[in-house]
Order: structure tokens, then C-alpha cells, then sequence
């Protein structure tokens, strides 16, 4: 198993990083000292992050971004790398989801709930690799229980996080058997989190807010 550099030693960026897993991944990673960039669309609730994480000693950069625009997620891997100077871990995490039957729903949803669900891992992904490989660093996409399996009401997130399995696998098997890559690949299926929608988000984050599950 590689071994990759301490918590506390590592930059790490984080996409949908301005609620849920995201955020609480973010305070978590610098509380523990790690360096965080954290992006995703909503630069106000991002900077409200940056300003907890930095008053309490931790080094962290906002940066907007719509992680299906590819140019936006090559913007932010270069920002890690100007500002900290390199990337060692990667972490997927933007996504949509969409609640009605599968014929009830408009195409244009479900064509922008891949563009953020998939499209978003892909590029983020790609973004990420050359910087992971200088480092030997970690990519970590977030898929969902719902890789493996369908929930009714739910048929094209399910569809997308489908998706986002198939790619991390095949992108696993190309950077490790093929490239002989050293950067490690990882999926994680999180089951339904406490994650405030955009509508109903709190105006202040805290840790114990931010972080608590049901």
C-alpha cells in the first residue's frame, strides 16, 4: 500500500465544498492542520469557511467554481499549486440530485445533473492527475450507495453515480496496471446525508452544524 504524506503535512482540495460532506470535510482536514481549497459555486459561504478555518490558526484559499465547466476545475488545481505549491489530495465531491419519475423529469435537468454528478468527477479527475502523480498523491471520488444500487424517485442521480463508479474504476485500473501510476484512486458510497439545501442553509457555519449526520 502506498504511503502517502500526514494529514497535517498534505494540500487538499475539495469540490461542493461549501456544505455537507464537503464542508465538513474541510474544517475537518484543517483542524488537523492540512491546508484546504476549498470550491464550489457559492463564493460567499466559502469565504464564511475560509474566515472560521483561518481564525483558528488553519490555512485555507476559497475558490468559485462550476465543476462542469473544465476550465473552471483547471483554474482551481493551478490556484492549489500557485498558492501552496502542489496537490495532494483531490476530493470529488460536488453533486445535484433530482427528485420524480424518470419520464416526469426534463431533459435539461437530468442533462445538468450529469454534468455536475459525472462530468464534474471527470473533469475535477483529469484536473488533478498530473499534480496527484508529482505528489503520489490520493484521489478521492465520491460516489454513492446508490453506485451499486437504485432508489425510485431518484433514477437519474442513481444513473450518474452509476457513472462515477464505472470511471473511477476504469481511471484505478489505467493509472495503476497501465501507467504504473502512484497516485491512489479511491471511491467512497456514502449512504443519505444532513445536508442543507440551498433554499433552506444556515447563514453561519459551525463545525458541530456542518458536520452532524442522521
Amino acid at each position: 500500500m502506498a504511503q502517502h504524506k500526514p494529514l497535517d503535512q498534505q494540500v487538499i482540495v475539495i469540490t461542493g465544498a461549501s456544505s455537507g460532506i464537503g464542508l465538513c470535510t474541510a474544517l475537518s482536514a484543517a483542524e488537523q492542520g492540512a491546508r484546504v481549497v476549498l470550491a464550489a459555486r457559492s463564493l460567499d459561504v466559502l469565504e464564511e469557511a475560509v474566515a472560521t478555518i483561518t481564525s483558528a490558526g488553519g490555512q485555507a484559499l476559497a475558490a468559485q467554481c462550476d465543476v462542469s465547466r473544465r476550465a473552471d476545475v483547471d483554474a482551481v488545481a493551478r490556484l492549489a499549486h500557485q498558492r501552496f505549491g502542489g496537490i495532494d489530495t483531490w476530493v470529488n465531491n460536488a453533486g445535484v440530485s433530482i427528485y420524480g419519475r424518470l419520464e416526469e423529469v426534463s431533459e435539461a435537468d437530468s442533462r445538468r445533473l450529469f454534468d455536475v454528478n459525472f462530468w464534474g468527477v471527470v473533469n475535477g479527475s483529469l484536473a488533478a492527475l498530473p499534480f496527484l502523480r508529482a505528489s503520489g498523491g490520493v484521489l478521492v471520488n465520491v460516489g454513492s450507495e446508490v453506485s451499486d444500487a437504485v432508489i425510485p424517485l431518484q433514477g437519474m442521480y442513481s444513473a450518474s453515480k452509476h457513472a462515477v463508479k464505472g470511471f473511477t474504476d476504469a481511471l484505478r485500473v489505467e493509472e495503476e496496471h497501465v501507467a504504473g501510476s502512484p497516485v491512489s484512486i479511491v471511491l467512497v458510497q456514502p449512504t443519505a446525508t444532513d445536508t442543507p439545501s440551498r433554499n433552506t442553509r444556515a447563514t453561519t457555519w459551525t463545525r458541530s452544524r456542518s458536520c452532524r449526520r442522521r
